[in-house]
């Protein structure tokens, strides 16, 4: 696999009444992805009457012959669980970020017919982070040099993503709790190419890992809820929660509570998005407001 890319295919100006370029989400189960109204939002918004996307349910060993089954029609891909990991494996070229962190979330159909690879989660997670207030300076005068100290929980795919992302953010140490230890082993690779320091603690040791400038929570849902009775609050943390399906989770409403600035998975969900239209349909800026406001309506609608 290489680093380099030679971008989408050129897109025709010209929009024909049926969809005759395609894009999905894959994943299992898929059916609750909010992913395919943010992105007819986008193309509703830019005037891409020709375009489709859709969700599509695909076991992991399912993942390379069915896209190897996709015609050139086919523009892009978003993967969510459990496909992260086999959609790197598969691409014909991926970027720097993607190859430290060992998962990808994108695949963009090249003009030869390969895939491109990426992970959107990363920048995404930057965005929202630093939209909620990590590494912005406080009071007139101030300045804030130092790393930011984070803490996330969990170690799977996105967690990844989190360790891309504390990298981006100037991160120099990330304390990772986990209920296995072996996770935390996996996860030392991605830290060492980050260039970051991995402090790993059991899960029983979680509620210590709080006094952070910012704390992640990439674990399913239900797998922290108890964490919410446990922690003591920092003033000036910021509380990213990966979960948006039910919200607030018990851990964000302690947060909330004790008035730390929250960011939810559907503030990712619409970041990493903004990339992976602006990827697929070589659209040069995402119509950020028409897929937010989708994505909200659909969000109060389940």
């Amino acid at each position: 696999m290489t680093t380099t890319r030679t971008g989408p295919a050129v897109l025709s100006s010209e929009q024909p009444s049926t969809p005759v370029r395609r894009a999905a989400v894959l994943g299992k189960p898929i059916a609750h992805s909010l992913s395919p109204v943010i992105h007819r939002a986008g193309f509703t918004a830019s005037g891409l009457t020709g375009w489709s996307y859709e969700a599509i349910e695909c076991a992991e060993s399912e993942l390379p012959d069915l896209v190897a089954g996709f015609g050139p029609e086919w523009a892009g891909l978003s993967l969510t669980m459990p496909l992260k990991e086999a959609a790197l494996k598969l691409a014909t070229s991926a970027t720097p970020a993607a190859i430290a962190a060992g998962v990808a979330n994108t695949l963009v159909r090249q003009e030869d017919g390969g895939w491109h690879a990426d992970n959107t989660d990363i920048l995404g997670m930057v965005r929202v982070l630093r939209e909620a207030g990590l590494g912005v300076s406080r009071g007139r005068h101030a300045v804030k040099t130092d790393p930011p100290r984070l803490t996330v929980l969990g170690g799977g795919g996105t967690a990844r993503a989190a360790l891309a992302a504390a990298a981006e953010l100037g991160g120099e140490v990330v304390t990772v709790v986990t209920r296995r230890p072996e996770a935390r082993a996996e996860l030392e690779p991605v830290a060492g190419a980050l260039g970051l320091t991995l402090t790993g603690l059991d899960w029983s040791e979680a509620p210590g890992a709080f006094e952070a400038d910012a704390v992640i929570s990439t674990v399913p849902k239900g797998a922290a809820d108890q964490l919410a009775g446990e922690v003591t609050w920092r003033a000036g943390t910021v509380f990213f929660d990966a979960i948006y399906d039910p919200w607030p989770t018990p851990l964000a409403a302690s947060a909330i509570a004790a008035q730390v600035q929250v960011a939810s998975g559907l503030d990712l969900l619409l970041a990493q998005a903004l990339s992976q239209f602006e990827q697929f349909t070589g659209v040069e800026e995402a119509p950020e407001q028409a897929m937010r406001e989708a994505l909200d309506e659909a969000a109060r609608n389940r």
